[in-house]
């Protein structure tokens, strides 16, 4: 019987060759579930203002394994003692932190399942892993909740400074061509030290900290929350919402099986049983995109027109306030709608709605970014820092944005 050589090496744009370490990681990336992230984009539709903005969650956590590795590396090097099994966990919880993200990411969040994050779906497909793979994911699963009496380790999954961000901000800056996030990620896991079991920074690195936080703000606004994809995702979420709202006056769509489900079921975070698990792990941007296709064709006003309007990029007008959206305004806009498609109050409010975006590079009341001077002092990097933009990074920025159907001349 011929057996699989399970010890690869990946080539990837950014980082060059990803070694998978051994075969129980390997046989956690040939999984299916795994696999799905293939097919789940990374950042939803903002390759509709980038054009280069292809890449999938698959990507991503391959990116955040390679960081891992290196951390491990580093900190074993400074003499912080981290066991085989706990290196392994690291890299198992690193690689799944992102598997329960839904079709286009956020979209579905907030349209066809409620209040289910996808963070709690990670957490459900992790344990449903953990007993394919004999238990082997335990504390995979203890680290990636935060549970493990060693903080550090934990931070390195979940914090302000961790391999999630290292990688994502790295890696959207090289598809979306926006160099402003292109943070030197290799330089700051060499900068990582571990103090009372604690993950920090070392003195020689704080201005790789600021580029960091820096990248982050330019990057939201820039890329993550730029108007045009906010917009878009705005539009999947009525799509699905619209779909599902059809579908409950006992209207037949077209769709996926997977779909489907989730189009005739109310699901809350209380009924996302292991067989609701099972069919969103069939779930992924394919399904959404193929039904979008064919509900261009559909007889219902609203259905119709948004999907054209995703279908075609012919999005919404997006304007961006400083103050929150006046109700006259809303109302104003909704009856020009109304009136020239001859549709009802809650029609127009599919294609009139407000809403707001906010952006906070650095949370001081979160985990802080420490900084260890050489004489043992440490210091949270706000106040370690010289650069006066950094104390502006930690003030939270909303803008309110107005949606509307542009004017046909």
């Amino acid at each position: 019987m011929l057996t699989r050589n399970k010890l690869k090496i990946l080539n990837d744009p950014i980082y060059g060759f990803i070694t998978i370490p051994n075969e129980l990681i390997f046989d956690i990336i040939e999984h299916k579930y795994f696999q799905r992230l293939r097919r789940i984009s990374q950042m939803g539709l903002s390759y509709l203002v980038y054009p280069g903005a292809h890449h999938t969650r698959f990507h991503h956590a391959l990116g955040c394994l390679h960081l891992m590795q290196k951390s491990v590396r580093v900190l074993r090097l400074k003499g912080v003692e981290i066991s085989e099994d706990e290196e392994e966990a690291l890299q198992i919880a690193i690689l799944l932190h992102d598997i329960g993200h839904g079709p286009f990411s956020h979209a579905m969040e907030n349209s066809i399942v409620e209040g289910v994050s996808h963070e709690a779906i990670s957490s459900l497909f992790m344990q449903e892993m953990n007993e394919l793979f004999d238990h082997r994911l335990t504390l995979a699963i203890k680290i990636f909740r935060g549970k493990y009496p060693r903080k550090f380790l934990c931070q390195l999954i979940s914090s302000q400074l961790d391999m999630d961000r290292l990688d994502y901000l790295k890696r959207d800056s090289f598809y979306t061509g926006v160099a402003e996030g292109n943070i030197n990620s290799e330089r700051l896991i060499s900068m990582l030290t571990v103090v009372d079991d604690v993950l920090m920074v070392e003195e020689k690195g704080i201005y790789s900290v600021e580029k960091f936080l820096l990248a982050r703000r330019l990057m939201y606004w820039q890329v993550y929350l730029h108007k045009t994809g906010v917009v878009a995702e705005q539009l999947v979420i009525r799509v699905l919402k619209r779909a599902k709202e059809l579908v409950g006056e006992g209207r037949e769509l077209f769709g996926s099986t997977a779909l489907k489900y989730f189009l005739e079921h109310q699901i809350t975070a209380e009924e996302f049983t292991s067989e609701t698990l099972h069919v969103f792990a069939q779930l992924d941007d394919y399904d959404i995109l193929s039904a979008m296709k064919e509900w261009v064709h559909d007889e219902d006003f609203v259905l119709r027109n948004l999907c054209q309007m995703i279908i075609n990029r012919d999005l919404l007008k997006v304007k961006l306030k400083k103050n929150p959206i006046k109700d006259e305004r809303l109302k104003e806009h909704k009856q020009r709608v109304m009136a020239q498609h001859d549709i009802s109050e809650n029609e127009a409010a599919y294609f009139v709605f407000s809403g707001d975006i906010s952006n906070l590079a650095y949370k001081k009341e979160d985990e802080k970014i420490h900084i260890l001077f050489k004489s043992g002092k440490i210091t949270d990097v706000i106040k370690a820092s010289d650069h006066f933009n950094l104390k502006a990074l930690s003030k939270p920025v909303t803008k309110y944005y107005i949606c509307y159907p542009k004017r046909k001349h």
